[in-house]
């Protein structure tokens, strides 16, 4: 039985983006995104974080940093009644300062490894999902993966001025608004 998933990027659309936020006490949601991703879940879709963190091949933070503001994002999550099904992240970066993520992988968005794997662990309708992303990378990994829509959004629930591409909607809410009906 298979069921669509809701691929979301998590800096800029699930948190505002800082820059190589590792901290808990730097994280900070988008507005209206803990409600967004509440209605998702409602609808029937899987929850699946898919993120870049290259600050982990830059030596900026650890795995292990990463991993610990995962469990509390995901601890906090919960209390508010939404379940991430799965987190899927990239540590790599071609050239990196860390060398043992030196590499080029399957997993750095635009490349589509990361939706790919969460789709075959969970059974997922690729064509039937949704990804929501604030940059072109992650829209061309939804397309390069079969996911059968790819939502473009404002970092930070903000519309840059100086966007090369305009993006479809301010703000994860908005686009939830759009997709379920408000």
């Amino acid at each position: 039985m298979t069921r669509p998933a809701a691929f979301l990027d998590r800096d800029g659309v699930i948190n505002l983006d800082h820059g190589y936020v590792y901290r808990w006490e730097d994280f900070v949601f988008v507005p209206g995104a803990i409600d967004a991703m509440r209605r998702l879940q409602a609808a029937g879709y899987a929850l699946v974080v898919v993120t870049n963190q290259s600050g982990i091949a830059r030596g900026i933070y650890t795995e292990d940093d990463f991993l610990a503001l995962d469990r509390r994002m995901r601890e906090h999550l919960e209390q508010e009644g939404v379940e991430v099904s799965r987190v899927e992240y990239c540590p790599h970066l071609e050239g990196a300062k860390v060398s043992r993520y030196d590499l080029q992988c399957d997993c750095r968005k635009p490349a589509p490894g990361m939706i790919l794997r969460a789709a075959q662990a969970l059974d997922i309708d690729l064509v039937r999902s949704v990804l929501f992303g604030d940059k072109p990378s992650d829209i061309d990994a939804a397309g390069r993966a079969g996911v059968g829509r790819a939502v473009l959004l404002a970092a930070d629930g903000h519309r840059a001025v100086d966007a090369k591409v305009a993006p479809e909607f301010a703000s994860l809410s908005e686009a939830v608004d759009a997709l379920l009906g408000a």
